[in-house]
């Protein structure tokens, strides 16, 4: 038989496990906040403002919810920039996202839309391998050679992005896509902070890469 937990060593536990849950808290807060902090005066929510780039990357997400209804962060990231190629701000967009199965593809799916709206097929190029932001950002240096390029997402995802782009040392600045408020909006609201401190830590204590790079693509502007 396995010998019962005493009250101290349960008590201790409970100790521990409070103590591990506020540092977890708190570090995802800070996160937060430095993630906020680092992209401050680098996004924009008007096409006059934001400056000129070659380049756009734009962040994949799912067109369908539930794979019945249209997704309206997908519906707004091809309006943001199909504004900013219109007004001539930028002159080609890298579609980054994840086609990990053959009847998943981001970036297939934003071509689609965004040819729909008026781009020309030869102003686009995609990126199958934009598992996470992190991959999306730093293929779009390793694999198309960007240093200078502007991200369009949502804010609370440009900001994350941006995070992630002057750590790595790239000029970039990003354009926010208008931000959906649905019924999901809280659990992307409390996603986000898990996810930005999964950056921290990616980024600092893990040095994660993506999980594929390969050969230089040239894009042609």
């Amino acid at each position: 038989m396995k010998p019962k937990l005493g009250r101290q060593s349960l008590k201790r536990m409970l100790v521990w496990g409070s103590l591990f849950c506020v540092l977890g808290f708190a570090f995802a807060l800070l996160a937060h906040q430095w993630v906020e902090h680092s992209a401050k005066g680098l996004t924009y929510e008007r096409t006059a403002h934001i400056p000129s780039n070659d380049v756009a990357l734009l962040l994949g997400t799912n067109r369908l919810i539930n794979e019945q209804y249209l997704n309206p962060y997908f519906q707004s990231r091809i309006e943001a920039a199909v504004q900013l190629y219109e007004a001539k701000k930028v002159k080609h967009i890298l579609i980054s996202g994840d086609h990990s199965r053959k009847t998943y593809n981001e970036p297939q799916d934003m071509k689609e839309a965004l040819m729909a709206r008026g781009i020309a097929e030869s102003a686009i190029t995609l990126d199958y391998a934009g598992f996470r932001t992190l991959d999306s950002v730093v293929r779009a240096k390793k694999v198309f050679q960007q240093d200078r390029f502007t991200v369009i997402s949502q804010a609370f995802h440009n900001q994350r992005a941006l995070f992630i782009a002057k750590r790595k040392g790239l000029e970039v600045v990003a354009y926010n896509a208008e931000l959906p408020v649905t019924h999901q909006y809280s659990k992307v609201r409390w996603r986000e902070y898990l996810a930005r401190a999964k950056a921290v830590l990616d980024l600092y204590v893990l040095m994660k890469k993506p999980k594929f790079l390969g050969d230089p693509i040239a894009i042609k502007v």
